[in-house]
């Protein structure tokens, strides 16, 4: 509790586990940046904590430091093998941590901005290749061109250009579908030409007005 309340006092949002079986329930339910792990818990250890953590997609970037009574050896290479960022053997240092704990924060929020940087790329090489194939919605890219970066000015550009690209489209579509209207006017009119002016027609027309004629007689 007292190490608790020393992370709140730094500005830290502490949430506490009794247990291993408990702690991966709690990491489960929310989001967290840092776990400070025992080895020594009931029910499940901290080495089992650790492997289940490391080999879970969701949790396996997520830094640990290992805060124990085991100071051997043993113990802390094997955590550091298993993937811990650190191992501090209890009694800590308060220093000592308080700069661990600053490092392996700011080394998430780095790695957090890369994997969201990344994601973001992928969404414009995703754009691209719905614009090559004619499925491409400018929305997807509001994400990209909102970033205050390189890679939003380039987002911003690639969802312009999209634009421009689309209405060009869309206009020849709409120019095409006049031209077909034109063409099957002009195809229709050359045939009703085409009998009108046939002998054939030229002879029903004359027969016609001839009986018209004698008609009113």
């Amino acid at each position: 509790m007292q190490l608790k309340r020393s992370l709140e006092q730094q500005g830290h949002a502490v949430s506490l586990a009794e247990n291993g079986r408990q702690a991966l329930e709690v990491l489960g339910a929310a989001g967290f940046d840092l776990v400070l792990l025992d080895i020594l818990m009931p029910e499940m250890d901290g080495y089992e904590v650790l492997a289940r953590l490391k080999s879970d997609p969701a949790h396996r970037d997520l830094p640990i430091i290992v805060i124990s009574a085991l100071d051997e050896m043993e113990s802390v290479i094997r955590c550091i093998g298993m993937g811990a960022e650190d191992y501090l053997p209890k009694p800590f240092d308060p220093l000592l941590l308080r700069a661990r704990i600053g490092a392996c924060l700011e080394k998430k929020r780095l790695r957090d901005q890369e994997v969201e940087y990344l994601q973001q790329v992928a969404r414009l090489t995703t754009a691209a290749a719905a614009v090559e194939a004619g499925e491409f919605s400018s929305d997807t890219l509001d994400i990209v061109a909102a970033r205050p970066d390189a890679l939003g000015q380039l987002g911003r550009v690639f969802q312009r250009m999209a634009r421009e690209i689309y209405a060009r489209e869309q206009s020849l579509k709409q120019q095409v579908q006049e031209l077909r209207i034109q063409i099957d006017e002009a195809k229709r009119a050359r045939e009703v030409a085409e009998i009108t002016e046939s002998d054939y027609f030229r002879k029903l027309k004359e027969r016609a007005q001839h009986l018209r004629s004698v008609g009113r007689r």
